[in-house]
């Protein structure tokens, strides 16, 4: 089962909460978290994207970076920018975006949990960010950023949660000027509602999934296995063999889609494309008018001005597997590989990936200016579909799910000591 505990967190006072959150460091890159922080002195950028605060140019991952993250780290906590709770809370993370809100637990989860498949994944990472995170969160010594986890949805968690959103004043209560996102945050304060929810992810929960941070996520857990490696008297309680999380109920979650756009058509000219293309799809003409995919293996595509429906055919994909059913691989087996000679999307400098979260308009405009030649629209991933992967033990194509809205950064810091 899920272990899920309580913590002493790292808080912002009440006035300044708004303007300290961040979005992740990995959504943004140094130019924009540059722009989005300007004025701001209280911006947790200046922790999670220190580059910000030196030349422009510098590497990153310098040691020069690494300790502005620790002096600014230090600088936020002098200053009263982020304070310490007197004894281990639960948290509430509600996010509202079009009108929907989830309501995520925040609270930690041990790494053990991690290693052993109690949290499953759906992504592959890569060392090079992994390294990354694990150098940040050692320097820190803290959680800076949460992850983003899913959990089955139980009833009495729902209830316990919505008792405490309908009767106490959240703690934060605000619209982020950059997505107008709602974000509203509760402290439970109650033990015995924080100690009835970790027993009932222990002996009720038998499952945690990533849905967004796995390199984050992959980070915590070595740094955990590496200090538990490093102490001759290691008993599995310490802070380090925990990381922090905001829990959502499965049920509350949905998934916008990832769309491909492709710089060439592999030497084909734009009719033998479409011959292709119709040996494994039904292709329909829908004029310049945007066409959004309106169901699982229909695909929209944009190419010369014009917006076109295809359908994959009976017999292309098998619906029985929990990767072949997916709309990604229906496209990048029969589309990118075969026809377009894109193997390796995780390597191509051929393809990008754009998140729906910026509009079937932004597909439109990359072709439009030539940087482009053709655009991918899909059908947007089911969570059952992420469930049903991470439960087979299987990885799903690279750039398949995106979530929305992004957790903000700093609200709550779970610190390792």
């Amino acid at each position: 089962m899920a272990k899920v505990k309580a913590f002493k967190g790292l808080r912002p006072p009440v006035e300044i909460a708004a303007s300290l959150a961040s979005r992740p460091y990995d959504v943004l890159n140094s130019s924009e978290a540059r722009l989005e922080a300007k004025g701001n002195e209280v911006s947790l950028l200046r922790v999670t994207k220190a580059e910000i605060d030196l030349p422009e140019g510098i590497d990153e991952h310098s040691q020069e970076v690494y300790d502005k993250v620790v002096e600014n780290f230090n600088m936020f906590k002098d200053k009263g920018w982020l304070v310490q709770d007197d004894e281990p809370k639960l948290y509430i993370y509600a996010q509202t975006m079009d009108g929907r809100t989830q309501y995520g637990i925040v609270g930690c989860t041990h790494i053990d949990d991690y290693f052993n498949n109690h949290i499953k994944k759906h992504e592959l990472t890569r060392k090079a960010k992994e390294d990354d995170r694990m150098i940040h969160v050692n320097i820190t010594n803290a959680n800076v950023e949460p992850v983003f986890f899913a959990y089955p949805a139980n009833i009495e968690i729902d209830k316990i949660v919505f008792d405490i959103v309908n009767n106490d004043k959240p703690i934060y209560d605000f619209i982020a000027k950059e997505d107008g996102f709602g974000h509203t945050f509760w402290v439970i304060n109650d033990q015995s509602k924080i100690k009835r929810i970790e027993e009932i992810f222990e002996k009720d929960i038998p499952t945690l999934y990533v849905a967004d941070g796995h390199h984050r996520t992959a980070a915590a857990a070595r740094v955990g296995s590496e200090r538990k490696a490093a102490n001759p008297n290691h008993t599995g309680n310490e802070e380090y063999n925990y990381f922090m999380a905001v829990i959502f109920p499965d049920n509350q979650l949905k998934i916008i889609d990832y769309n491909r756009v492709v710089k060439d058509l592999n030497e084909l000219t734009q009719e033998d494309f479409l011959a292709q293309l119709e040996k494994s799809f039904t292709i329909e003409k829908m004029g310049t008018k945007i066409y959004e995919p309106s169901k699982l293996h229909e695909f929209s595509m944009y190419i010369d001005k014009n917006w076109y429906k295809l359908t994959a055919k009976q017999g292309t994909y098998n619906d029985n597997d929990p990767i072949g059913v997916l709309d990604v691989t229906i496209l990048s087996d029969l589309v990118l590989d075969q026809i377009l000679d894109i193997n390796d999307l995780r390597t191509s400098d051929r393809i990008d990936f754009i998140g729906g979260i910026r509009g079937l308009g932004e597909l439109e405009r990359r072709v439009d200016n030539g940087e482009m030649k053709v655009a991918f629209a899909l059908y947007a991933v089911s969570m059952q579909q992420l469930i049903n992967i991470a439960d087979s033990g299987n990885i799903m194509p690279p750039k398949t799910t995106w979530f929305e809205p992004k957790l903000r950064s700093g609200l709550v810091i779970h610190a390792l000591d």
